[in-house]
C-alpha cells in the first residue's frame, strides 16, 4: 500500500493551518485543520480502513512541560499520544481531503466530527491533557493536530497510517480508544501504509533518530 499527502511531504514539517497550537507568546491556537491523506494499493480482499495520527514524541514525564526557564530535555523517553482514530472507512473510501474531518478547534472537543459515510472516530489524547481545565476539559473525538509543549527540545514526529482490513467494520463505539482498537484489529490487518509529519514550536527544537 502507499500513503501520501497533498498537505505535506513524507519526513517534513506539517504546516501551521494543520496544527491544534502554533508559535505564538509562546503558543496560540492554529487553524487544526485536517490534512489531505489518499491511498491506494489495498489487497482485493480488504473490505474497510482504519486510520490513526500518532505522535511518538511526547514526553513521559511532565515536570519541565510549558514551564518558563526550562526545557523539556530531547534525551527524556518518549511516549504516544493519539491525534486521530478512525475505524469502519468504506473500502469504497480512498481519499479525505484538506479539512474534510476537522476545521478549527472545538472548545471541550468534537462530540460528532465528521468523517467518511459509516466510520466511527475514537477518543484523542486531549481529552486527558486538558482534564482538569475549567475551559476545555471535554471528551474530544476525532481529529486535533499538533500542539507538541512551546519549550521541548524535540522536534515531534506525527505517524499517519492507513491499515487495509478484511471485515467491513469492528463494532467500535464513538470514542473508542487506542487500546480498544488494536485489539478490535488484531488478526485482520491485511497491509498498512504511513507518512510522518514533523511538528515543533520550540524554535530551536531539534530531530533526534
Amino acid at each position: 500500500m502507499q500513503l501520501r499527502s497533498d498537505s505535506f511531504a513524507n519526513g517534513q514539517p506539517i504546516p501551521f493551518r494543520f496544527a491544534f497550537g502554533k508559535p505564538g507568546d509562546p503558543v496560540a491556537l492554529s487553524d487544526n485543520l485536517s490534512p489531505h491523506l489518499a491511498w491506494k494499493g489495498a489487497p482485493p480482499a480488504a473490505r474497510s480502513y482504519v486510520l490513526t495520527c500518532i505522535d511518538t514524541d511526547v514526553p513521559s514525564r511532565g515536570d519541565d512541560v510549558n514551564q518558563p526557564d526550562r526545557t523539556v530535555p530531547a534525551d527524556l523517553p518518549r511516549v504516544e499520544f493519539v491525534h486521530w482514530l478512525i475505524a469502519d472507512i468504506p473500502v469504497e473510501c480512498v481519499e479525505l481531503g484538506e479539512g474534510a474531518c476537522s476545521e478549527g478547534i472545538v472548545v471541550r472537543g468534537k462530540r460528532a466530527p465528521s468523517g467518511p459515510p459509516g466510520s466511527v472516530q475514537g477518543r484523542n489524547d486531549y481529552t486527558g491533557w486538558f482534564q482538569g481545565d475549567k475551559e476545555m476539559a471535554g471528551e474530544y473525538l476525532g481529529y486535533d493536530g499538533p500542539c507538541p509543549p512551546w519549550n521541548d527540545e524535540r522536534v515531534h514526529h506525527y505517524h499517519f497510517r492507513v491499515h487495509a482490513l478484511d471485515v467491513a467494520t469492528l463494532y467500535l463505539a464513538d470514542g473508542f480508544t487506542l487500546d480498544e482498537l488494536r485489539k478490535a484489529m488484531h488478526g485482520h490487518v491485511l497491509a498498512e501504509a504511513e507518512i510522518v509529519g514533523t511538528y515543533a514550536i520550540y524554535a530551536e527544537a531539534v530531530v533526534r533518530a
